[in-house]
């Protein structure tokens, strides 16, 4: 089955065609699916004409929060009521295409695990849009070291057994395929059609991409470092002391030409880069403590295994 989850927030202009879109992308062919709405608080009207669409239609799922969480929340919560083995979150701006669904379907049999859209003709404005997005994609892979051209397009497909690991916070939906790929899943990436938006106004803006950075260096120390913190830390402490090094170097320098470095800054910032590399190890050190814990508390481990062979599915635990 394939799950299609769709979040809404005051959309009710954009919900009936979005609807009868994807209802029509699945014509002819042999794909069981569903359509999950997740009314993330709106206050338009929204809720009403979902629930219409539930009453009218048995694949049609709705999940009503009790305020907005915001779209990472709600994409959340679509994927732990879904029932597929295949989920395809998508906008409910109707900027996104259904038609391009069984596609992304369709590429996941050829061996992937995950297949994200790429916004390669994206119909959005230049400056407050296309352009940050741009950047912050440039960074995000810089950071991440995974290759991707477009982050943020919604419109995805990931086999069921790759969110199974994955706790989404923040602005944390839009790097679940760098998640998975450093759980060794296989993931591409395929251009989709990208719509202009007809009704209704956008909820994000230029302000978005500060927060997406953090989520993207917090999600980078969450998966690669948080098994080992204390090399982590502990590279930060040594670097500190190899620059007190070079100003002590620096000092001596100045001492043998005749100037008095005392009244300098660099007594100063030799006591604070030590201070600071003794706390990177002992944080480390703290931090590498907690994480033995966490793992061990939460029955969690270090590896991912993708399948296996002539054993049973919990062997090992």
């Amino acid at each position: 089955m394939i799950s299609i989850i769709v979040p809404i927030y005051n959309e009710v202009g954009a919900i009936r065609d979005l609807y009868d879109e994807t209802r029509q992308a699945f014509v002819g062919r042999d794909d069981a699916y569903e359509i999950i709405f997740v009314n993330d608080g709106s206050s338009d009207g929204s809720a009403d004409l979902l629930d219409e669409l539930a009453a009218s239609d048995p694949l049609v799922k709705v999940v009503h929060f009790r305020r907005n969480f915001g779209q990472t929340a709600a994409l959340m919560a679509g994927f732990r009521h879904a029932s597929g083995e295949v989920l395809v979150p998508m906008d409910g701006d109707g900027q996104n295409d259904p038609a391009d669904i069984p596609r992304l379907v369709d590429e996941l049999d050829k061996g992937f695990d995950v297949v994200s859209g790429w916004r390669k003709d994206r119909q959005d404005r230049t400056i407050s849009r296309k352009i940050p997005s741009r950047i912050a994609n440039r960074l995000i892979s810089w950071i991440t070291r995974v290759q991707l051209n477009d982050y943020g397009c919604t419109l995805k497909a990931y086999r069921r057994s790759v969110m199974q690991r994955v706790s989404l916070y923040g602005e944390m939906h839009r790097f679940i395929p760098v998640h998975a790929h450093w759980n060794g899943a296989r993931v591409t990436e395929l251009p989709v059609n990208h719509r202009a938006r007809t009704t209704g106004q956008s909820k994000y803006g230029i302000d978005r991409v500060p927060r997406v950075l953090l989520d993207a260096i917090l999600l980078y120390f969450l998966d690669r470092a948080l098994d080992r913190p204390l090399q982590f830390f502990g590279k930060l402490g040594l670097l500190s002391f190899f620059l007190t090094g070079l100003v002590g170097l620096w000092a001596i320098y100045l001492k043998f030409m005749g100037t008095s470095f005392v009244q300098t800054p660099l007594p100063l910032l030799m006591v604070l880069l030590t201070v600071l590399g003794v706390m990177c190890i002992l944080l480390g050190l703290l931090a590498e403590m907690m994480s033995r814990v966490y793992f061990e508390s939460q029955n969690r481990t270090v590896y991912a295994i993708r399948e296996t062979r002539n054993l049973p599915d919990d062997a090992g635990v």
